[in-house]
């Protein structure tokens, strides 16, 4: 969490800096130096923060470190279920985490369930104000930036078709999508299925999508087979 959201997320819940403060059990006088970026807030801290000012959970702390840890599926489904994944809603999970967290742990992964898959066009259409630097640069750090551009283009593709609650969505992501062409690898890969033997690797060379074979993907995957993503 920045200072600004610091601030503006008390002012939005309607508390004063001393109820807040008494709720986080801080001093008045710390969080007045977290409004100003004076000071400096734990992890713990700002989940605890976030979760009191109802944030969105593009505002929970991610972490410093460059590795990407291990994120095992049944737990990757628990958090896409935590954001509100619309194809998880018969998984129960209460901690949240953040946006890009989850969909930096999934693009990272040599083999994934399509139906993870299928879930990250839809996290990144929906929380278009996650820190998109950090993950940009992180994917990159792992050689994922193609997978990582395909699946915003999805998610492109299919904010074009949304309410217009979205309307805003496109442009982000088109942005986004530029920046990720600027870094994109021209060597071939796949969107999470290393393990794909070679008569399917053959036959998606010359029967991908279009899109797919600008970011040197083996993937058969299209926006019209995302039928949650239009939720």
């Amino acid at each position: 969490m920045n200072a600004d959201q610091w601030k503006a997320g008390r002012e939005k819940a309607g508390l004063t800096q001393v109820e807040a403060a008494s709720s986080l059990n801080v001093s008045q006088p710390y969080l007045s130096q977290l409004e100003t970026g004076l000071r400096g807030a734990s992890a713990r801290l700002a989940r605890r923060a976030a979760q009191l000012y109802r944030l969105s959970p593009t505002a929970l702390p991610l972490p410093e470190l460059l590795e990407v840890p291990r994120v095992q599926p049944d737990d990757l489904q628990r958090r896409l279920a935590s954001l509100g994944y619309p194809g998880f809603e018969h998984v129960r999970s209460r901690a949240v985490s953040n946006p890009a967290e989850v969909v930096l742990s999934a693009v990272v992964k040599p083999d994934l369930d399509t139906r993870l898959v299928e879930a990250l066009p839809w996290v990144l259409c929906t929380y278009t104000d996650l820190n998109w630097e950090w993950l940009r640069d992180r994917a990159k750090l792992q050689n994922a930036q193609n997978r990582l551009g395909y699946l915003v283009h999805l998610a492109g593709e299919t904010a074009g078709t949304l309410p217009q609650r979205h309307e805003g969505a496109v442009q982000v992501l088109s942005r986004w999508e530029n920046e990720l062409e600027e870094a994109r690898l021209a060597r071939e890969g796949t969107l999470c299925r290393d393990s794909m033997p070679e008569p399917e690797r053959a036959w998606l060379r010359t029967n991908r999508p279009a899109a797919a074979a600008h970011w040197s993907l083996l993937t058969g995957l299209s926006a019209q087979q995302l039928p949650y993503a239009a939720n």
